[in-house]
């Protein structure tokens, strides 16, 4: 694949520095991943307007054969801003290590230690490569925070805070050796100033402009008698009665009990079954991972007024849900944000973003997630992390950024890697009518 080329921020010994980052694409039977650098050396820079003027200038580096280098020229300078999620605090490894495993630190921590990792491969930095080999456990990081819950969990976290002040000192020495400045262009750093400077200046004035003025503005008092002569139409307090009516009517016997029908088309036939959330947990109708389904509403119905062994058994509403099926009252609804059609995605994956539907696409993001998470396993998390193909082109889609290149074709890669989580997910489907 041909992929983007992306501005990220290293934070190593002397500084934070800017430089590019070219995820895996592929010329021919070649594949290849590269930094902005040049034999040896990794380049970086101290501010946005040096990366900008210097991919302006210099045609002799490691990036300038990449499919996507000669649209780089022509973007703005504050396009090579970071954005915050390849930011990686390189120097600050060990002092994330010795914090506790929340949310946040497990996230930035694995991200880090993922790009460090990176750049040791590509750069072929014998130290750093020893250093992941020797400490395999460091890949928990990618399974969340639950992994290091309880005593078990305790240990882990500790294992890879022992393991990070032990050798990290060796990895970041690695790393800040290749780190070189390249001597950029002064006038061209000049023009890039000057483009940040104005681009910051109008987002200012936007803001500014957006502002209500507080001394300008005065409040509707209804205490006030000339305030209290304002008349309100009755068209205005029909629409608040019909907003509540349309609320009221809403809700229904599956919301009340907080779990959905779901409707899944898949290439060789169309599913029912159910699924909620318990916190930020997926919970489907089925068990150790496979997700019973039906071929009807019918069938699932019939299935839910029997007493089987299944996840959701165990959720506190599903007693209700049960009922319900035993006295015939129990529809099988599923709304439009719950049905998932999963044939064509691969086809327009490899045509390429314009022939993609993105909310379905969405849609079966979070299918697959769900039901990977459901049975415990990180294979789709691995496969859509935003440092692989399929994850980049996926996040390109799903999370548009103005100033972010469109990835070029072919697709092949990230089409097969798709097409191996659908089939991942298919094989979690079990038919139990």
């Amino acid at each position: 694949m041909a992929g983007d080329i992306v501005p990220i921020e290293l934070g190593l010994t002397d500084g934070d520095f800017t430089t590019l980052w070219a995820p895996r694409w592929r010329e021919g039977d070649d594949e290849w991943e590269a930094f902005l650098g040049h034999d040896d050396d990794l380049y970086g820079f101290e501010s946005v307007a040096e990366l900008a003027a210097f991919v302006r200038t210099n045609d002799d580096n490691d990036l300038v054969d990449h499919p996507a280098w000669k649209q780089l020229s022509a973007l703005s300078a504050v396009e090579f801003e970071p954005d915050d999620n390849h930011r990686y605090d390189i120097v600050g490894v060990p002092e994330l290590a010795a914090g506790d495993p929340d949310d946040q630190t497990i996230a930035e921590l694995g991200d880090t230690l993922e790009m460090v990792r990176t750049i040791g491969e590509v750069c072929e930095l014998d130290s750093v490569t020893k250093f992941f080999n020797a400490n395999l456990y460091l890949g928990a990081l990618g399974s969340g925070p639950d992994i290091f819950e309880g005593r078990d969990g305790e240990d882990l976290w500790l294992r890879i805070g022992a393991a990070i002040a032990k050798g990290w000192d060796g990895v970041l020495d690695a790393v800040d050796e290749i780190v070189t400045a390249p001597a950029v262009d002064a006038s061209a750093v000049e023009v890039a100033e000057a483009e940040l400077v104005a681009a910051a200046q109008n987002t200012v004035d936007a803001d500014d402009d957006a502002e209500i003025d507080d001394e300008e503005y005065e409040p509707l008092d209804l205490d006030s008698p000339d305030d209290a002569d304002t008349e309100f139409s009755d068209e205005e307090d029909t629409d608040d009665t019909d907003d509540t009516e349309y609320d009221e009517a809403d809700e229904t016997f599956w919301t009340s009990v907080g779990v959905d029908p779901i409707k899944i088309i898949t290439t060789s036939a169309t599913w029912y079954t159910l699924r909620c959330y318990l916190g930020d947990d997926a919970v489907f109708l089925g068990r150790a991972g496979t997700i019973f389904v039906f071929s009807s509403e019918r069938g699932l119905a019939r299935y839910l007024a029997d007493n089987h062994e299944h996840a959701l058994a165990k959720v506190s509403t599903y007693d209700e849900i049960q009922v319900a099926a035993v006295d015939g009252s129990l529809d099988v609804e599923v709304t439009d944000d719950n049905v998932y059609v999963l044939p064509g995605l691969a086809d327009d994956l490899a045509e390429g973003p314009a022939a993609v539907d993105r909310d379905q696409l969405d849609l079966a993001v979070e299918l697959f997630t769900d039901a990977a998470d459901f049975a415990g396993d990180d294979t789709v998390d691995i496969a859509l992390a935003s440092s692989t193909p399929l994850g980049w082109y996926v996040s390109y889609l799903l999370e548009p950024d103005r100033g972010r290149m469109a990835p070029s074709a072919p697709f092949t890669e990230e089409t097969e890697a798709w097409r191996e989580l659908e089939h991942g997910f298919e094989a979690r489907l079990q038919n139990a009518e």
